[in-house]
């Protein structure tokens, strides 16, 4: 039976500087990643295989999720997203693989990604209202509210960061007390169900961040006194091309 530490162990030091066994085996997935998304589109061709049309459809399916709830180009937010999805999805199953840990499953990990979510909304925010007209949605409804949206900023990405390391850590915990009770069979089923629930928690994780930029930037094309109408129907603010 494996052990299993809540809190990341050393394996070797660079100087000052611990590397612990999650950063090793956020390395080996990043890794896997890379090496895996290397095979997968060295080969493309107009006439698209069984897998180029797989990774086709998987991003056609994240650029119409993130054009749904953002009114933004779709193309500004999706490498981002769909870099979170993945690495997220593959983290959360890594603890599946015999003497590997879940980087998840570590609050380092999830607050270093739940980071990468609130710059996300920062960003995108800037980009679509410039900084003056995003900085003025915090005094919205009234300048009162401006403490309460700090603390709502800081409050959403901590509970981000805590909701997926505590959903990963308790599933392997459950996954080695049955591997210790049950042995090496009945935990078959378990670890299937394992699967399903990094990859929903991975797809949560993406739809709370296409959340909190929406929130951030806060206005639509019926409500934004700046929208007037483009070419075709299309809605352009301050001569920025906003998906319909």
């Amino acid at each position: 039976m494996r052990a299993l530490t809540v809190f990341p162990e050393t394996v070797f030091t660079l100087g000052p500087v611990r590397v612990t066994d999650t950063v090793v085996n956020t390395w080996i997935v990043m890794a896997a990643i890379i090496l895996a998304a290397f095979v997968a589109t060295r080969r493309l061709a107009i006439r698209p295989t069984r897998l180029q049309g797989l990774l086709e459809a998987m991003s056609a399916a994240i650029e119409g999720t993130v054009r749904e709830i953002l009114p933004v180009e779709p193309r500004f937010v999706v490498p981002v997203l769909g870099t979170l999805w993945l690495f997220i999805g593959v983290a959360n199953m890594a603890g599946l693989v015999p003497g590997m840990k879940t980087p998840t499953a570590d609050l380092n990990t999830t607050f270093a990604l739940a980071l990468v979510s609130y710059a996300m909304t920062h960003v995108v925010g800037i980009k679509v209202q410039g900084l003056r007209g995003y900085l003025a949605h915090y005094a919205e409804p009234t300048w009162l509210l401006l403490p309460f949206h700090l603390i709502a900023e800081a409050t959403r990405t901590v509970a981000l960061a805590v909701r997926l390391f505590g959903n990963m850590l308790s599933g392997d915990m459950v996954a080695v007390i049955i591997l210790g009770i049950a042995g090496l069979l009945v935990p078959v089923p378990f670890d299937l169900l394992h699967i399903v629930i990094g990859l929903i928690q991975a797809y949560i994780f993406g739809m709370l961040t296409l959340v909190f930029i929406a929130g951030g930037i806060g206005t639509h094309p019926d409500t934004d006194p700046r929208a007037r109408a483009g070419p075709e129907g299309q809605d352009v603010r301050d001569g920025k091309l906003f998906s319909p």
